[in-house]
């Protein structure tokens, strides 16, 4: 049973930067699932893109990897025994969940957990990298030094999966987007007050981009070209190709 989220119920007199601490490694499958419209649908769609563009032999990896949901997706449903899944995270804890979760659902293909750093991980001889909601938490000059290095690691043929909150440069558009977003959030049970403390610990974390924005930094990075193939809200799913 998902341990309920409840870390912003209380009224705090200093809000601290959000952080992916074991606090919320104990509630994320609830945070996640209650603040991430489509967030179900991207895991289980993920595992369908590794099936299709996982490569004999080859490598996959997922960065930032959190709880490895992504990771057992790829993992359910990549039909080469001789593939392997690299799963990163710099949160000791989210990796001590990880480990539980993956040992829960054994697999043929292996998963090898990483502590680390994205930035400083080499990718190499990979058919699949899947950025699921962590470019986001990179300073904006890091994201493309990251899309290049991931990039140069892909075989030909290889794909990026990068998933991603969006912000909108027309303000209408911005404007609807953030409403339903929150509406979703309130239509999932969380509070005026758990939305505004969770806001204000994530404004100087996560710095969104726009779709324009993703785009052309793939294109910059040396992707072929982009699809953005899932998209809710201000939440959406690209596959760039190598």
């Amino acid at each position: 049973m998902k341990t309920p989220d409840t870390l912003f119920a209380t009224p705090r007199d200093h809000i601290v930067d959000f952080a992916f601490d074991a606090s919320v490694a104990s509630v994320f499958p609830d945070m996640i699932r209650r603040s991430v419209p489509g967030y179900g649908e991207i895991i289980a769609l993920t595992g369908l893109l590794a099936e299709r563009y996982a490569q004999p032999g080859s490598r996959c990896y997922d960065l930032g990897c959190s709880l490895g949901a992504a990771s057992l997706s790829m993992r359910r449903r990549i039909p080469h025994a001789d593939c392997s899944i690299i799963a990163v995270d710099n949160a000791p804890a989210m990796l001590e969940q990880a480990r539980a979760n993956l040992e829960q659902a054994p697999g043929t293909v292996p998963v090898e957990l990483r502590c680390a750093d994205v930035r400083e991980v080499d990718i190499e001889d990979a058919s699949v990298v899947v950025l699921n909601f962590t470019l986001q938490f990179l300073e904006p000059a890091e994201r493309l030094p990251m899309l290049q290095r991931i990039h140069a690691g892909l075989r030909p043929g290889g794909i990026l999966v990068l998933s991603e909150k969006l912000m909108f440069a027309n303000e209408q558009e911005q404007d609807f987007n953030t409403a339903m977003h929150l509406a979703f959030k309130r239509a999932n049970g969380y509070s005026e007050l758990e939305i505004s403390q969770k806001r204000t610990a994530l404004e100087n974390v996560l710095i969104p981009d726009t779709r324009e924005q993703h785009e052309e930094r793939l294109r910059w990075a040396g992707f072929q070209r982009s699809e953005c193939w899932f998209r809710c809200f201000n939440f959406a799913s690209f596959v760039a190709f190598k």
